[in-house]
């Protein structure tokens, strides 16, 4: 009996299945929006505007105050072609689907997983939520219940909730939790596994992966202020001076004196100063404008801090300067949106394949080199990703 020959279609749809199974915190943020690009031809550079719930006033009494609507948006950019090469013979595609699976796609596929996650977890550098000690391995229950906290103050729905950690903050979690009281199930599968699992502390998930980010820390320096009081609704730019000639990074985070967060509902402060994060770098010279989220007062729909910030307060901020630290991320999944395009199918070659499952769309394709006399195949993924409410997620620092 002849043995069965393995098509291109069931390679390719054993490549997506093995990338789906390898993701981490690409798998659990908000995928809603693959279908938007889901037409023959998207290429880098392809945008989607993407409308964020709108904010208004409560009125008190009987009379009718109308208010505009207060639509905010933001975009999802395809900007990201990411493959993988590999070779495979003629005799390879005679082997068992599995047999060839796990001996030539799941070697590289998985580290594309890897590098597509690893390209997520850059989001940290838009969110200014932080909890955790800078440079302490976070090892117990309370910076988990921290990080829900500051979720629950910027209104964030209880479900669904993630946690995504590296190695080292999942081995000392784990130790620290270790003693709790927890269901035996919950208990048993962290004792044989060494891994979280799911419900615990209010997360859908608790997970490990190893392309959680490492960022370093600007060079700031000094007895650092407001120089100029913020007076615009909306303004996306703090005047900082006593910095000398130092460098303050993308991510960077910091806090300015008596300007506290408030509750997005609500509009009243939270007891917590308003956590700002540098949106871009800037090289400064004793002064500095930093790029930030656009800032309301408390009067306002769209309201983030109490008052906005004044001249002459002390800034604060977050970790030392010029040291790396782990950026863990805790997050509801609508916080970060990620979506996949299809890629165009070539013609004219020896083999090519696009499939989708759940969203995510991956193309392969083969082509003979007679240069070489090699049959080279490249796995290709085009997506985007974008953080489009970062108040709802939070950096858990290690």
């Amino acid at each position: 009996m002849s043995n069965s020959i393995l098509t291109i279609d069931m390679i390719t749809r054993k490549a997506l299945e093995i990338l789906e199974n390898n993701l981490v915190l690409t798998r659990t943020v908000n995928r809603q929006y693959d279908d938007s690009f889901a037409v023959e031809g998207a290429k880098i550079g392809s945008t989607l505007r993407i409308r964020l719930p709108d904010r208004a006033l409560v009125t008190d009494g009987a009379a009718l105050q109308v208010q505009d609507d207060n639509e905010q948006y933001t975009t999802l950019t395809v900007s990201s072609q990411k493959h993988i090469g590999v070779n495979f013979t003629t005799a390879e595609l005679t082997m068992q689907l599995d047999d060839f699976a796990e001996r030539v796609l799941k070697p590289r596929i998985s580290q594309l997983a890897a590098s597509i996650d690893a390209d997520v977890a850059n989001s940290f550098k838009y969110i200014g939520n932080s909890v955790g000690t800078p440079g302490t391995t976070p090892a117990t229950s309370l910076v988990l219940l921290q990080a829900q906290q500051k979720l629950n103050e910027n209104a964030a729905v209880m479900s669904p909730r993630y946690a995504t950690v590296n190695p080292a903050a999942n081995a000392a979690l784990i130790e620290g939790m270790k003693g709790l009281f927890n269901p035996v199930s919950a208990i048993s599968k962290q004792f044989k596994n060494g891994m979280f699992g799911e419900g615990i502390l209010g997360y859908d998930e608790l997970n490990m992966s190893q392309s959680i980010k490492q960022f370093t820390t600007g060079s700031r320096a000094g007895t650092v202020t407001v120089s100029t009081s913020v007076t615009t609704e909306g303004s996306t730019t703090i005047v900082l001076t006593g910095l000398g000639s130092t460098v303050i990074k993308a991510g960077d985070v910091f806090t300015i004196a008596d300007c506290y967060a408030v509750n997005p509902q609500t509009r009243e402060s939270t007891g917590s100063l308003y956590q700002f994060v540098a949106l871009a770098d800037v090289t400064a010279s004793t002064t500095a404008s930093v790029t930030v989220p656009a800032m309301y007062s408390a009067g306002q729909a769209l309201a983030t801090v109490d008052a906005l910030p004044v001249s002459g307060k002390a800034v604060t901020f977050y970790g030392s300067a010029s040291t790396q630290y782990p950026q863990n991320l805790i997050y509801h999944r609508d916080a970060i949106a990620f979506a996949t395009a299809d890629l165009l199918m070539p013609q004219g070659v020896d083999m090519a394949s696009r499939q989708v499952h759940n969203g995510i769309s991956l193309r392969v394709v083969r082509q003979y080199d007679i240069n070489n006399d090699r049959l080279p195949c490249r796995i290709d993924v085009l997506y985007g990703y974008s953080v489009i409410r970062p108040q709802m997620a939070v950096r858990l620092w290690g």
